[in-house]
């Protein structure tokens, strides 16, 4: 039986998504629709599909689901927040400046700043390797993982929503992004996989960034995986409290005041386009 469902197009900082509300009536995606509609050249195209669902707590608004663009399901997208807010102020769901909804393990707050520009929560960061999850190792600000492409790999890695390992470089453009996220999805220290983010620091307020995320590859910006190596910074005293990340999408800013207190991510979120997907 063929479906036909609204959709809107959005992006924050080139980080590219489908919207669907599901708020008053349930769409039920399996993995290959969602691998239909990322597709560029079949589908609409986008980097993760966004559904709007009723809360599933008190307190919440909404419920924000994501899906990769290879029909898997995510647990963060700081990118798709940002849209995911501007979708539900523009749709008529909320006319609150503030929006708490539920996601994976929790909830989030987004906000409007005006114009296009979007504050989002993302939690508090965990560190703990059976957490995160890194399997084989105890808790340190840095980790030698071995076998990553026939060399043993100097890295930090934490939680924010998403799994992450962070990777510093002095060279951002030159960095092997590829070739460290193919592998590092392989790894069998990372059973659920993970968002792999090539840092250059640039001074305490400010960071280059590309991030491959599990699921769909390198990507022009990563919300989660922008605070995620900002974080690790911080906690090394290598970054101060808040930064400036400048990604291959554009330019977003993190704030982090220290261990067990939340991760803020502040950028754009803008609409693309309209119209109607017809899926069998």
């Amino acid at each position: 039986m063929r479906k036909r469902l609204r959709f809107t197009k959005m992006q924050g900082l080139g980080n590219d998504f489908v919207l669907l509300d599901a708020s008053a009536c349930r769409i039920e995606l399996t993995p290959e629709q969602v691998r239909y509609i990322a597709d560029r050249h079949y589908g609409i195209g986008c980097d993760q599909v966004l559904v709007v669902e009723p809360p599933r707590s008190a307190g919440a608004q909404f419920t924000y689901r994501i899906f990769n663009a290879d029909g898997g399901e995510s647990g963060q997208c700081g990118n798709g927040a940002r849209c995911f807010a501007r979708f539900v102020r523009e749709q008529g769901l909320s006319a609150t400046d503030v929006i708490t909804v539920d996601v994976h393990g929790g909830q989030m707050t987004m906000q409007a700043l005006g114009g296009d520009q979007y504050r989002v929560t993302l939690g508090v960061p965990v560190f703990e390797p059976a957490d995160i999850p890194l399997l084989g190792f105890e808790r340190a600000l840095f980790y030698d993982l071995a076998a990553v492409n026939g060399r043993t790999l100097r890295c930090q890695a934490l939680a924010v929503g998403n799994p992450h390992v962070i990777v510093r470089t002095r060279a951002i453009a030159r960095a092997p992004l590829q070739a460290l996220g193919s592998a590092l999805q392989k790894h069998a220290a990372l059973p659920d996989h993970a968002n792999v983010d090539c840092m250059q620091i640039i001074s305490r307020q400010h960071i280059r960034l590309r991030v491959f995320e599990r699921g769909v590859g390198e990507t022009l910006a990563c919300g989660s995986g922008t605070a995620a190596a900002v974080v690790a910074g911080i906690a090394s005293d290598d970054l101060d409290p808040e930064v400036a990340v400048d990604l291959p999408g554009g330019q977003a800013h993190v704030a982090w005041a220290g261990y067990g207190q939340p991760v803020y991510l502040t950028g754009p979120a803008q609409r693309v386009f309209d119209g109607e997907l017809v899926l069998s």
